[in-house]
């Protein structure tokens, strides 16, 4: 488990995702800023909203980072150069053929869209190009996904729970995902820069 970045450190990936919960609006306005279109690579994001909740996701980021953003939409190409929300009630996933679906199967730890089940999919489709982030949360979505995306040779990384709103979902990542980076969020801003640029 790495706390700081190596000074040459260079890894571009197929596509990072990331997942966040109580506290995660904030924390993902500070990962994303900065990001500059056009980028290489996709950034997949699931935070966790009320079901019924009708999601200003894309309307507030897009607005505020001046990048790409859009809401994912079932059987539509994962585009390079997006950053990509999940839609409020539906578990999201990216299909061998690349195109995203949603599912409507039953909440996972309480949780759809789940964490887990994004990162799973993309875990068995993209293997060692992608990366998973793991960001503040009160529960412990992200941790097995994380842990699959390792398993297959993708680079992990958790916010440092010391700075994060909510640190449960932090910690149980590192406890069961053994992350390779536990940073910041200038830290992880920095990771996820080198990550598509």
């Amino acid at each position: 488990m790495k706390t700081s970045l190596p000074a040459d450190f260079s890894h571009a990936v197929e596509a990072v995702a990331i997942g966040a919960s109580a506290g995660g609006i904030d924390a993902l306005f500070t990962l994303l800023a900065g990001l500059q279109a056009p980028f290489r690579g996709t950034v997949i994001t699931v935070l966790h909203l009320p079901q019924n909740h009708q999601s200003k996701l894309v309307e507030v980021f897009a607005a505020r980072l001046g990048i790409p953003v859009e809401e994912a939409q079932p059987h539509a190409p994962v585009a390079s150069g997006r950053v990509y929300f999940a839609p409020p009630g539906y578990h999201l996933l990216v299909e061998a053929d690349r195109t995203f679906s949603l599912s409507c199967d039953a909440p996972v730890l309480f949780s759809r869209p789940s964490i887990d089940v994004l990162m799973e999919s993309c875990a068995d489709l993209y293997g060692a190009d992608m990366a998973g982030i793991v960001l503040t949360g009160a529960n412990q979505d992200g941790a097995r996904g994380l842990a699959r995306i390792g398993a297959g040779g993708g680079l992990t990384a958790v916010q440092e729970p010391q700075e994060a709103a909510h640190v449960a979902m932090p910690l149980a990542a590192i406890r069961l995902a053994a992350p390779g980076y536990v940073l910041p969020l200038a830290g992880l801003r920095s990771l996820l820069h080198t990550l598509v640029r």
